[in-house]
């Protein structure tokens, strides 16, 4: 008898599932923002490069088959009635279903995503024995490595000390990636929809764009994303010496994490900035977009020789050797002729 009552109880929910479908498609996702918490999502959607898409088509909708997310919604819904809803943010559990929606339209980027090492696990960066033993994990590990978790790093791991052994406390995050899509990308930004420049309508190269609108740094304090648009360039030196940097905006966005320390010296902390040879040259200029692959940087500025005459790949490099003591980031002509450095060659012809 009981099991009755439920059923005409749900009965009028479930007949009244295709109708309410037809009037969210028939308002083109409008009916998403007739909740005040949600209007400034969605006035950000409307402007954006994402605007041909219904909200459905990332964030679910009436079919979707996951108790959670409409259990999420009356959850939401119950707030909104109750005067206490603000408007909603990316949570970690829903982080996954982000990104698969990346990768559905933006195949490539996610595969090349996939094979560099901006795809690194949970496990692979906390489960860390050598590192855990010489650095203690901290909250700071969050800024980049999971900006997205909700908690601190006594949340993620134990122990905190420098002897271990580790483990997550939540397992199930192990083979999650802790720098997303959404780490480097807001979706809701404003900008034009894709297009065939090629075929559609030219454009020069000076106006060509350098950093897409979608760049920007996920703030886990702030939960939002800062576009890459309001990030410096921070002001990096050696000794004294102020070192010239590339004015590529996206550099911007690879220093919130390859951070030199408190005083800007190259080298120091996790910072590359470029000096000697490769100074003043932006990190894109060798570090492919997505993957980080360096393979075509030395050609793509010595197509065939360098100005010693000499084969660049084939010097004593970190581009060549990790283990080498020139790092190509650093070398100066100096490291690898200590009694001078010698006149410059006349290049060759690609005829000789």
């Amino acid at each position: 008898m009981r099991g009755k009552k439920w059923f005409f109880a749900l009965l009028p929910a479930v007949l009244l599932m295709p109708l309410a479908g037809v009037i969210y498609h028939g308002a083109g996702g409008a009916s998403c923002a007739r909740c005040h918490e949600i209007r400034p999502s969605y006035d950000r959607w409307r402007v954006s490069t994402h605007r041909g898409e219904e909200c459905a088509s990332c964030h679910g909708g009436l079919l979707t088959l996951d108790a959670n997310f409409h259990l999420k919604n009356l959850r939401r819904l119950v707030n909104h009635l109750r005067g206490t809803g603000a408007e909603p943010r990316l949570a970690h559990a829903n982080l996954d279903r982000v990104v698969q929606s990346c990768a559905r339209c933006h195949r490539q980027e996610y595969a090349a995503w996939q094979s560099g090492p901006h795809s690194v696990t949970y496990a692979r960066i906390f489960l860390d024995k050598e590192h855990n033993r010489k650095r203690a994990l901290m909250d700071d590990c969050l800024r980049c490595h999971g900006m997205h978790f909700e908690g601190s790093i006594s949340d993620l791991v134990e122990p905190l000390d420098t002897k271990g052994p580790w483990k997550l406390k939540r397992p199930e995050l192990a083979e999650h990636p802790v720098i997303p899509c959404t780490a480097c990308h807001q979706v809701h930004r404003e900008g034009e929809p894709l297009r065939r420049p090629w075929v559609e309508r030219a454009v020069t190269g000076p106006r060509q764009l350098v950093a897409k609108p979608s760049l920007a740094l996920f703030d886990r304090r702030l939960l939002r994303p800062v576009s890459v648009r309001l990030l410096p360039l921070p002001e990096m030196r050696e000794g004294e010496r102020r070192v010239r940097m590339s004015p590529d905006p996206r550099q911007a966005l690879c220093y919130q994490c390859h951070a030199p320390l408190a005083g800007f010296q190259v080298g120091s902390g996790d910072d590359r900035t470029p000096i000697g040879v490769h100074e003043g040259i932006s990190c894109l200029a060798c570090h492919e977009r997505h993957t980080q692959h360096t393979r075509a940087s030395c050609a793509e500025c010595h197509p065939r020789m360098s100005n010693c005459g000499l084969d660049v790949e084939k010097m004593d490099t970190t581009f060549r050797d990790p283990s080498s003591r020139h790092n190509i980031h650093f070398v100066k002509c100096g490291d690898c002729h200590p009694k001078g450095v010698p006149p410059r060659r006349r290049p060759s012809s690609f005829a000789d």
